[in-house]
């Protein structure tokens, strides 16, 4: 999708207004106090202005409240599977990733009796991402209330916030303040060439990252940010449409997923991602992945990618056209066919 014509609008009117200078390396205050109304009025929380960092794009915001907690040897509790970078992450600041397996009859969603075993002296935070990238899924309230009263700080991922198709999503901001909340702009706003993200921090913690944040990047473009205060104020029509289309997207690829073979233990209900087990069909996701890629001409990505516990899984995306989505599936339903010879699961229906 392109950006909706009002923020676009409004980048065009800050560049032409001389928006075009540096700003304090946390951000115009206009942009921090948006930030703040809208979780506060969305999740019932309460977000002071201060303590929030704008970031240009939310892996600027990874790195910074990674780099503030990480010790040579420190460790970060991960989902496996997981966003790829959160592991190069941890593993470039001198920490080590603890993985903590979510298995897909759960729907992916990380297990609180399991992070409470792997937490050790050394444990610096849980990292979390809800919605989820590869899963698409949404963590249950219940479980962040428990992940929670761990008494570890959380790093909440909350960049798909607001693509949620079915019930609704959680900030961990409602469940404890022993938090940092990373967010953006790219995914709702489709907003990804802008580069704009922010940081939700502890107090403590916002003096270093605030000092690393203008070493590292002195501050994201002025006219940017303005571009940002029109979008999470003014959320338009078009960024409902988006949703609306996405939604149509997933309906139609899920059954036919099914149909072709493979399992999905939960439907995702949110961002734009299904993570289906191919173990039918291979054990090598990377080289299924390749297969489909050299043999159907369609791209997806091995669930190798996200962690050995995803090995046997692919992750197809729904943002492109329903028309190409739908030639997709159709390219990869005659590969399997005379790959495997495989018969349609008749239980679903076929669409497209």
């Amino acid at each position: 999708f392109d950006t909706p014509p009002n923020i676009v609008e409004a980048g065009i009117a800050a560049l032409r207004a001389g928006k075009t200078h540096y700003t304090p390396s946390t951000g115009i205050p206009e942009l921090r106090r948006a930030v703040a109304d809208h979780y506060n009025s969305t999740y019932g929380v309460e977000v002071e202005p201060k303590d929030i960092v704008i970031t240009s794009g939310s892996s600027p915001a990874i790195l910074l409240v990674l780099a503030a907690l990480l010790d040579p040897g420190s460790e970060i509790i991960v989902s496996d599977p997981h966003y790829a970078c959160y592991p190069n992450f941890i593993r470039f600041l001198g920490g080590v990733p603890v993985f903590v397996p979510a298995e897909p009859d759960e729907g992916f969603q990380m297990n609180p009796d399991h992070v409470e075993k792997a937490i050790t002296k050394r444990t610096r935070a849980i990292l979390i991402n809800s919605p989820s990238n590869p899963c698409g899924t949404v963590m249950e309230p219940d479980r962040m209330k428990c992940l929670a009263e761990l008494k570890v700080p959380i790093i909440s991922d909350e960049i798909y916030h607001g693509l949620v198709y079915e019930g609704r999503e959680h900030s961990i901001l409602e469940f404890t303040k022993n938090a940092f909340v990373l967010n953006g702009f790219s995914k709702l706003h489709a907003m990804t060439g802008w580069r704009l993200g922010y940081l939700i921090t502890l107090p403590e913690y916002l003096r270093p990252i605030q000092k690393m944040s203008q070493n590292f990047f002195i501050s994201p473009a002025d006219f940017v940010q303005w571009a940002g205060v029109e979008a999470i104020t003014n959320s338009s029509d078009a960024t409902t449409k988006m949703k609306e289309i996405f939604n149509q997207r997933r309906l139609a690829m899920i059954p036919r997923l099914k149909r072709m073979g493979f399992e999905i233990k939960v439907d995702p209900t949110a961002a734009f991602y299904v993570l289906a087990d191919a173990r039918r069909f291979s054990l090598d996701s990377y080289k299924f992945a390749f297969e489909i890629l050299e043999d159907a001409g369609v791209g997806v990505a091995p669930g190798i990618d996200f962690g050995n516990n995803a090995e046997g899984f692919i992750r197809f995306s729904y943002t492109n056209s329903l028309e190409n989505i739908n030639t997709g599936l159709d390219r990869i339903e005659l590969y399997l066919k005379q790959r495997f010879g495989v018969p349609h699961d008749d239980r679903f229906p076929a669409t497209g």
